[in-house]
């Protein structure tokens, strides 16, 4: 048995509960719950013996209280009963608030020390100490912990899955309030894992997690009133949503000191430097301008080597200077010249520097306010990617500075700036969980993200659904929900999705079989976004006439433009050409009149199939094989 069952199973028998002291139930609440983390046998004893120490010193100070009070029932001696009663309540108030206090700020401590080393830990071992340090803190009631731990528990960090024991756990931290686990509660009900399949029930969670501030909930809310999805349609109510949560990612970039660099990192940048190297030469100074690990933060030798990389004409080294003169850090605060050093590496197209302009414009630092300027230097800094250039640019869509107002497109860029916050990180232990074969962890982290409105893993969660390699979900219905996730993720422009939902159509994967539905998203594919799939399967509905009326002259040039959009379309369409050709020449030659056509084909239908065309074409192959051969021979 693994260390991490065994604890897991020990927990459960030992019935070790989540304890919340408050003044007069310090020893009477309890909570069920599992903790998950994989730790050695010896630090499980240790674990329990903590655990089991808690409650010997709680009884003893439980009985030495009922001791004191059955002392002064013995006692004769004459003091004012009222003097008595106010001692004993004193007493017993300190030692309840104490204990409470003692408790409260170990569980605190241990919470802090496991965030301390997750942030530093660079290996597995280093992680199973934090959630090992998160259970203890969970014991003591700390809800921070106890959220970590039923995290761990949904996703599988670093353990065994276990979803039953991470809704119990959620559900005991909802009562509490916690908007994290109203959030996780609203998440598994909309997708039915492990609670039962319920929109309503969803959205209450999620406008309670909103209420309470979780941003999840907030962009969960936002995309769901964007799309119209279980709420009506509202662009207002979404502007809102995603303003929330767009305001605290902007913030953050904002107050961002920079990814950390190590010392032998900035030895190799020195060398780089020393040898002549411009870029190098301005990284050592944004690592000296924001300061880190690795470096004291230090002006003046930040400008030393932004001047050198600006020297050389260096746009990161110019835009350097620009923030130094901006900011007033190391040389008096000089807009004049800060502006001179942004429109220079602006020119250069440095993003930075053009969201820096952008910046000047819209609020006027040093110069006069223009917003046409500003909406230029943003759009131009957008379309590299500036998260804070795409965040201003929102601003002035959804206030109508500058612009015509619109909130459709303010919606949109402040999604994309929300998109950008730490959750994202979930991409990658979701692909690599994938990758290790623990396809039940992958998808949950997928379809939470999928259901914050992020296309990619809508479109992920749906690959995964439709393999039938998850256990979370019955498996009637995981093409249901696979087609949901494919429709949404159609609707955000994925043409993929776009071409498998006329796929679940046509084949009834998911839903009944229609085929006008199917050619009507085939259609789509192939019109707006020019996708040979599309274009194919749609030619041969219109050779056919499968849910649109049969036009063979159509299907020909579809194929036609199949192959010329794709190369890899070239010999399905080759064949799918020759099938066409060789059924219509049978028809010209056996066929001579109107009534003997419909006879003959009934017959053919009768005797073959409906398929026989494709029957013909695979006697056509071999023989055109058998013609090539010889020629060459």
């Amino acid at each position: 048995m693994k260390p991490l069952s065994l604890l897991i199973e020990i927990l459960i028998i030992l019935g070790v509960t989540i304890k919340t002291i408050k003044a007069e139930e310090h020893n009477k609440r309890q909570k069920e719950r599992n903790v998950t983390t994989q730790v050695s046998v010896n630090e499980i004893k240790q674990y329990l013996s903590h655990i089991l120490e808690q409650r010997t010193s709680s009884n003893v100070i439980n009985k030495r209280e009922n001791l004191l009070e059955k002392k002064k029932n013995q006692r004769k001696i004459r003091i004012k009963g009222i003097q008595n009663k106010d001692i004993l309540k004193r007493s017993k108030n300190h030692l309840q608030k104490q204990a409470e206090k003692n408790f409260t700020d170990e569980g605190d401590q241990l919470f802090k020390m496991g965030i301390k080393v997750l942030q530093q830990s660079k290996s597995q071992k280093q992680k199973e100490e934090a959630y090992l340090l998160f259970a203890k803190a969970a014991d003591m009631g700390n809800l921070k912990a106890m959220e970590k731990m039923a995290d761990a528990l949904l996703f599988g960090n670093f353990g065994v899955q276990n979803i039953t024991a991470a809704i119990q756990l959620y559900e005991s931290l909802a009562k509490e309030g916690s908007c994290k686990a109203q959030n996780a509660l609203g998440f598994l009900s909309s997708y039915g894992i492990g609670m039962e399949y319920d929109q309503a029930k969803a959205l209450i969670y999620y406008t309670f997690g909103s209420a309470g501030g979780n941003m999840m909930s907030q962009m969960i809310l936002g995309y769901r009133y964007l799309s119209g999805i279980n709420v009506l349609q509202n662009c207002e109510v979404a502007l809102s949503y995603y303003k929330k949560v767009a305001d605290y990612i902007a913030d953050t970039f904002e107050k961002s000191e920079g990814v950390p660099v190590e010392k032998k990192a900035l030895h190799y940048f020195l060398k780089a430097a020393k040898a002549g190297s411009a870029n190098a030469m301005a990284f050592i100074g944004k690592m000296y301008l924001e300061g880190n690990a690795a470096m004291p933060q230090n002006n003046a030798t930040a400008f030393k080597y932004f001047s050198m990389a600006a020297s050389k004409g260096n746009a990161i080294g110019l835009h350097g200077l620009g923030l130094l003169y901006f900011y007033g850090k190391g040389v008096p605060v000089n807009y004049v010249e800060a502006l001179k050093y942004f429109q220079k590496a602006a020119e250069k197209g440095w993003p930075d520097a053009q969201f820096q302009l952008g910046f000047m414009y819209y609020s006027g630092s040093g110069i006069w306010k223009d917003y046409k300027l500003a909406f230029k230097y943003f759009y131009l800094a957008s379309q590299s990617g500036q998260p804070l250039a795409i965040y201003y640019l929102a601003k002035m869509y959804a206030t109508g500075t500058g612009v015509v107002r619109s909130c459709r497109t303010a919606v949109e860029l402040y999604k994309g700036v929300c998109e950008l916050g730490h959750w994202a990180e979930k991409f990658l232990t979701a692909y690599f969980a994938y990758k290790d074969g623990d396809i039940d962890s992958s998808l949950v982290q997928y379809a939470l993200l999928a259901e914050m409105g992020y296309e990619v893993a809508q479109s992920n969660s749906a690959f995964i659904l439709e393999s039938k390699k998850a256990n979370i979900l019955e498996k009637e219905k995981m093409y249901p929900m696979a087609l949901l996730l494919w429709n949404r993720a159609a609707i955000q422009g994925n043409v993929f999705a776009r071409v498998k939902i006329g796929d679940y159509y046509y084949y009834g994967y998911g839903t009944k079989k229609d085929y006008q539905t199917a050619a009507t998203h085939y259609s789509i594919a192939a019109n707006k976004y020019h996708n040979a799939q599309a274009m194919f399967n749609l030619a041969y509905m219109y050779e056919h006439g499968l849910g649109i009326t049969k036009d063979i002259h159509l299907a020909r040039r579809l194929y036609d433009m199949a192959a010329q959009m794709s190369p890899d379309a070239h010999i399905p369409v080759l064949f799918a050409i020759m099938k066409l050709e060789t059924t219509h020449l049978l028809r010209d030659i056996l066929f001579f009149n109107q009534f003997t056509t419909r006879w003959n084909w009934l017959k053919l239908d009768n005797t073959i199939g409906p398929h026989w065309d494709l029957f013909v074409i695979g006697l056509i192959v071999p023989g055109l094989i058998l013609l090539l051969r010889n020629h060459h021979g």
